[in-house]
């Protein structure tokens, strides 16, 4: 079976400096590929001097993490494609426990390894950590990471089928990606990796996240925890997810109470002062409008997708359980 992995690279030399160097030698040969998003930097000029033996895909302009990868991928000929932020290292041997797994599992079209934080290895890392799940009104969190409490990696969770798995390290068979119409390039960043898993399973396969496997990760490489286009594009793409991916009376009730969270959202930012944030919502509300009356229309959405779907989400609300009920673990919550 063979395997690319694609790092897709946007004004990220510091990044593949510091880690392209473990993702070589901790690969097959010949399977790394860097594929850049119109970077402004000497990215470019660094890959082709230092590291010739990787394969360089030069793209015009950013398309963002969603296109970035479309554009790359289609490409590469490969069984397995891997995603992989350009701020991961991998461990010596991270890979064939992924591959491995899969190749025992036709079932599951996509599968993570557990993430660390590149900082901190003792604990998980918050993009991902031990593998994504979301709860009744469609709000992700993770087995070692809800919202910003973040646990010690302890051997407390194992491999195990999931919900969704993270785009920072996301190893996925390739004729699945394009079954299900790989990622929504109208995303172009956040949660698009969570529509994609989640459109793997309403196709019929399966998410896992495999333990024996680690990557370490820096995270917030992009895109600052404060940042507005990441509030924009979090509360934006958070609605199109569940538009796209629910059906009936469930995503009507689940669109009209997440807009009422978004409103709360807001007073906290306003009572905090943080305006940016307040009109980053505001906007996130109005391209999701513009995605419901114009663009989702026009959307060639692949036919092999059910319309209802029962993957297993946590029945309750995760906000509730950790804000009301005290509850900062994922073994703290009841399925």
């Amino acid at each position: 079976m063979s395997v690319a992995i694609v790092i897709l690279n946007f004004n990220g030399k510091h990044f593949l400096e510091k880690f392209l160097p473990s993702v070589v030698t901790s690969s097959p040969k010949d399977s790394v590929y860097v594929a850049d998003n119109g970077s402004s930097d000497d990215s470019i000029d660094f890959i082709k001097k230092q590291y010739p033996e990787v394969h360089l895909l030069i793209g015009e302009g950013n398309l963002g993490y969603a296109g970035g990868y479309n554009r790359a991928l289609r490409s590469i000929k490969a069984d397995y494609y891997v995603l992989m932020n350009s701020d991961i290292e991998p461990s010596e041997n991270w890979l064939n426990p992924l591959v491995e797994y899969m190749n025992r599992n036709p079932q599951v079209a996509a599968v993570q390894p557990f993430i660390l934080d590149y900082q901190n290895p003792s604990q998980f890392e918050y993009a991902g950590a031990a593998g994504g799940y979301w709860d009744n009104l469609g709000f992700p969190f993770c087995r070692g990471r809800i919202f910003d409490s973040i646990e010690k990696n302890e051997g407390q969770y194992g491999t195990s089928l999931v919900q969704w798995a993270t785009g920072a390290c996301l190893l996925v068979r390739s004729d699945i990606y394009w079954l299900v119409g790989g990622l929504d390039e109208y995303f172009f960043a956040h949660m698009e990796e969570i529509d994609l898993c989640w459109r793997i399973q309403r196709a019929g396969y399966q998410v896992a996240a495999v333990a024996d496997s680690t990557v370490k990760h820096v995270g917030g490489g992009t895109l600052d925890k404060g940042n507005p286009f990441k509030t924009y594009l979090n509360f934006r793409n958070n609605l199109i997810l569940l538009y796209k991916n629910l059906s009936g009376r469930k995503k009507w009730s689940t669109l009209l109470f997440r807009m009422g969270a978004d409103g709360l959202a807001g007073i906290r930012y306003l009572l905090a002062g943080e305006f940016a944030l307040i009109w980053a919502i505001l906007k996130a509300h109005f391209s999701f409008y513009c995605y419901v009356l114009v663009h989702h229309p026009k959307q060639n959405l692949a036919h092999t997708l059910i319309k209802n779907t029962n993957t297993v989400s946590y029945p309750k609300s995760i906000i509730w359980a950790y804000f009301g009920q005290k509850k900062k673990k994922f073994s703290d919550l009841k399925f």
